[in-house]
């Protein structure tokens, strides 16, 4: 299938957008989802964006049956491993169902390593959930591994209440 990758622009947080949403129902937490189309655009086209975004796009005569053309996108950031240094982060690797097993994912999945490489970076980390075998297997295909089996680390989260009281210093 022909398709392009391209870096996402202000014009593209509408479709990044309505791809959150299906990637929130696909893992089954729709409800967790408090971002808006406007967060992503203050969030990724400031001058210090939070993200970075590239887009998976498809020509006009392959849109979705419900008229998409943008039907895939990955968002990303630079992390620091105290250990090897520069990092980056893929927070998201989405790709509309219907458009999946084309190479699509593997596309947006290369480009961020590439602009990882680019960046100086040693390693390209994200999570996954542990029931998403398709996706895991994809992974592990692609030569990474499960770093919570192979060296024990947790994905660790403080959020909300809890967030608030650690930064007053309240135990």
């Amino acid at each position: 299938m022909d398709f392009t990758i391209h870096a996402a622009t202000l014009e593209d947080c509408k479709d990044i957008s309505r791809m959150i949403l299906e990637l929130a129902e696909y893992e089954k937490v729709s409800d967790q989802v408090k971002i808006t189309q406007r967060d992503l655009e203050q969030d990724g086209f400031s001058k210090n964006p939070f993200y970075h975004g590239i887009i998976a796009e498809v020509p006009e005569q392959h849109k979705s049956k419900d008229g998409h053309t943008k039907v895939g996108y990955s968002l990303y950031f630079y992390t620091y491993s105290s250990w090897k240094g520069r990092a980056v982060y893929m927070e998201d690797l989405y790709v509309m169902p219907e458009y999946r097993g084309k190479g699509i994912g593997k596309a947006l999945m290369s480009k961020v390593a590439q602009l990882g490489l680019a960046a100086g970076c040693t390693q390209l980390n994200f999570a996954v959930l542990d029931w998403n075998k398709p996706s895991l297997d994809f992974y592990l295909s692609q030569g990474c591994f499960d770093v919570t089996a192979d060296l024990g680390y947790h994905c660790m989260r403080c959020e909300g209440e809890s967030l608030e009281k650690l930064a007053q210093g309240d135990s």
